[in-house]
């Protein structure tokens, strides 16, 4: 287990790699990729499948990177990513509640984000060399999601935090025999929680209401199963 958050995580890369393609490099894998690269020019980028729901939040994450959108703009580009790549029993959340959950949304008001600042003033001639705080920048730029810088995200992740433990509450509560369908993103959350408060009683008990393949096709699932099962019986 690592002790840091996604945000953490992700702000930590471009200040200690060199970040080209959406990938990182170190200084001399970077030289190397790019002698490699001018030999082929025409080697395209491996396409990102969204077979889950952290996939979907990785896609909408690159694409929001390159281009700070409106829903309008997201939605017939994202949808055909999903479909037959899903996993079997795996729910990916609606569209508006991945994009409500892990990134922000410019409503008009106060000085333009950065990202979609540096976006608009590059590709569109009309909207160089604007202030952030300009009406015309203001207006094209509204209604646009993108991706928070990491100061945000952190706060961001909390709250798609609480969003995830209040879902995994209605796993907790569930009477039924077997969860058919269940979101990867909340189970870890939950199990997470459940670990840090050595509450070994709920990791069992959700787990015993999951599909056997549920739980062991996930490592990160499977390794806390394990060590609640380990704890409780010590304890026992």
């Amino acid at each position: 287990m690592v002790p840091m958050s996604t945000p953490e995580f992700l702000s930590e890369l471009s200040v200690r790699f060199r970040e080209t393609n959406g990938m990182v490099f170190l200084p001399e894998q970077l030289v190397e990729y790019e002698k490699a690269r001018a030999r082929i020019p025409q080697v395209a980028q491996a396409e990102l499948f969204v077979s889950d729901e952290r996939s979907a939040i990785d896609w909408l994450t690159n694409f929001l990177l390159k281009r700070p959108s409106t829903r309008s703009e997201i939605h017939p580009e994202y949808i055909p990513q999903i479909g037959s790549a899903k996993r079997k029993g795996e729910i990916i959340p609606e569209l508006d509640q991945l994009l409500e959950d892990n990134f922000l949304q410019y409503d008009g008001t106060g000085i333009v984000p950065s990202q979609i600042h540096s976006y608009l003033s590059t590709n569109h001639k009309d909207l160089r060399s604007l202030g952030k705080s300009d009406p015309s920048l203001m207006a094209k730029a509204k209604d646009r999601w993108y991706v928070p810088d990491p100061n945000k995200a952190q706060d961001l992740e909390q709250k798609r935090e609480k969003t995830l433990l209040k879902e995994f509450e209605t796993y907790k509560a569930f009477t039924g025999r077997k969860l058919k369908e269940s979101r990867l993103e909340v189970l870890r959350t939950g199990f997470r929680a459940a670990w840090a408060n050595k509450d070994y009683k709920t990791i069992l008990s959700v787990a015993s209401k999951l599909p056997e393949e549920t739980l062991q096709e996930d490592e990160k699932l499977l390794l806390w199963y394990d060590q609640a099962l380990t704890r409780s019986e010590a304890g026992a």
